[in-house]
């Protein structure tokens, strides 16, 4: 990212860690995994190091974790139908690679509402489900660890709760890995998956892990040579796996650098409130990854302001970072309740480790020159 600019957008995508950048370019030379010959088992030997980089990150048996495309491919396989009675809870808040519903059919899919603040309503869910007399062995519940637009965070206890019931819980990890510590969810995982962009690694790879006896319940999106004990057919994405190895390992040791994040990001938010004392800062009062903030200035138009941040040299977003590059309204906000006028207003802000006071400084600086040029004509909140 330039040093000219303040890159405000961590949730989108964490800058490459240098030493990432490098040991991936190293890893670009490396032989094929499968091979037998001494250049095939350099690379398997790197390939099981990283795997191991990437187990200790999440506190698993190196031999559940299971390399893919990205985060959402992991859950595409996380979320393949089963048997023909199974069905899928899913967060209203959740990610919309998860949202997608994987090849549950329509009927098998039910939306999981959420509180004010955008976390997994328990009580709501168990009285769906009481509803529909769903039986325990018959339920998958996909939710996230943490929410990527709001930094909303499902606490570990309402993974607790649902494991105690006997459903099958898919965790999404990949805003929450290298950010707050995954060991209180493990106990109450099936499966998790996580993204290396997300965490100063290489884009287009990921991880899907699939714990103790539960493995069997996750089956092959691509099927092929056998590759990942024959779950992800097709030659590994060596570099890419060596990079994500060296990210998951800074990531694991980073819990010092959050402390810091998050008065960069309580910094922000302080100078937010005195430059707007009406704006409006989603799910403040619960509990949030460090580095987010997602905020709204009444009559301050997400895709206007977006544009204006990015000609003052600010990179932040309006949410999600999805393939279309549009601005639309949050479904989070959305399924928190929130109205479609102030929805349209939802800014994210998103730091990381190497982020600075400069960053956060430059951030409030265009936001200050924007609310001048609106001075007289921005409605109430």
């Amino acid at each position: 990212m330039s040093a000219r600019r303040a890159y405000c957008d961590w949730n989108a995508t964490a800058p490459i860690l240098p030493d990432v950048a490098e040991a991936t370019s190293r890893a670009l030379d490396l032989g094929n995994p499968s091979s037998v010959h001494a250049e095939g088992r350099a690379a398997r030997a790197a390939v099981e190091r990283a795997r191991s980089e990437v187990a200790a990150l999440v506190g698993v048996d190196p031999a559940q974790v299971t390399f893919t495309s990205g985060g959402t491919e992991a859950a595409a396989m996380a979320l393949l139908a089963g048997h023909e009675d199974d069905v899928l809870l899913i967060g209203a808040a959740e990610h919309p690679c998860v949202l997608a519903g994987g090849t549950y059919a329509p009927d098998r899919k039910l939306l999981a509402p959420v509180d004010s603040a955008g976390r997994l309503d328990v009580a709501e869910l168990l009285i769906l489900v009481g509803e529909r007399g769903l039986l325990p062995t018959q339920l998958r519940v996909a939710v996230q660890i943490a929410n990527n637009e709001t930094g909303v965070i499902n606490p570990p206890e309402t993974f607790e709760a649902l494991r105690q019931r006997g459903y099958y819980v898919i965790a999404d990890a990949v805003q929450g890995a290298g950010r707050i510590p995954l060991a209180p969810y493990l106990p109450h995982a099936d499966a998790l998956f996580l993204s290396a962009h997300k965490m100063g690694g290489p884009k287009g790879i990921g991880a899907l892990i699939a714990r103790g006896d539960h493995c069997g319940f996750v089956h092959p999106l691509i099927v092929g040579g056998g590759q990942e004990k024959g779950l992800r057919g097709g030659t590994e994405n060596v570099a890419g796996i060596v990079g994500f190895g060296v990210a998951a390992r800074h990531a694991a040791a980073q819990a010092d650098a959050m402390a810091g994040v998050r008065a960069l990001r309580d910094s922000f938010e302080a100078g937010l409130k005195q430059l707007a004392p009406d704006a409006v800062i989603f799910a403040d009062g619960a509990g949030r990854l460090p580095n987010t903030s997602l905020f709204a200035i009444a009559g301050m138009t997400a895709q206007t302001a977006l544009i204006a941040f990015d000609l003052d040299g600010v990179a932040v977003s309006s949410g999600s970072a999805c393939s279309s590059g549009k601005v639309g309204r949050s479904h989070v906000l959305k399924a928190m309740g929130v109205g479609p006028e102030l929805a349209a207003c939802a800014i994210r802000f998103s730091l990381g480790d190497r982020s600075t006071e400069t960053d956060v400084a430059r951030c409030l600086t265009s936001l200050e020159r924007q609310l001048g040029r609106m001075q007289g004509r921005r409605p109430a909140a």
